[in-house]
């Protein structure tokens, strides 16, 4: 059973600290690996360097995008694949984050958080909200 008065406040704390982990993890790309690094770090994978920029600039803004409320769960469902492509990267390293190289907890988790975030909606204190589907009934002409 969900209380509906106060649902909405849990799905802002959700939408808050998910923008913010996301937010965090394009500083942390900027402040401790830096642009020119991650680029290089892409490189080593095989991957075009030139991404570099566009993730970062994807996850600041989506992050930046999801703590405000606007279009949220639009926004979380659609960095899913950014970060199911740099979980690919860290499987083979196992499950804990704090392992060498990294594991797959942290991606796993944003990805799940993200996917309950675009089922459940924005919550409270939105700027800018969308329904997932019509609400409401469909108007006849």
């Amino acid at each position: 059973m969900i209380d509906s008065r106060s649902a909405p406040y849990g799905v802002f704390i959700l939408r808050a600290a998910l923008g913010v982990m996301w937010i965090s993890h394009a500083l942390l790309k900027y402040v401790v690996f830096s642009i020119p690094g991650f680029a290089g770090y892409l490189g080593s994978l095989g991957l075009p360097e030139g991404l570099a920029w566009p993730i970062f600039l994807a996850e600041l803004g989506g992050g930046l995008l999801i703590l405000l409320g606007v279009y949220a769960r639009h926004v979380a469902l659609l960095l899913i694949p950014l970060m199911a492509a740099a979980m690919s990267v860290h499987i083979p390293n196992g499950w804990l984050f704090s392992v060498a190289g990294g594991g797959w907890e942290y991606p796993a988790f944003l990805i799940a958080s993200s996917f309950a975030l675009w089922l459940i909606g924005d919550g409270a204190f939105a700027l800018r909200s969308r329904p997932l589907f019509f609400v409401g009934r469909p108007s006849v002409a």
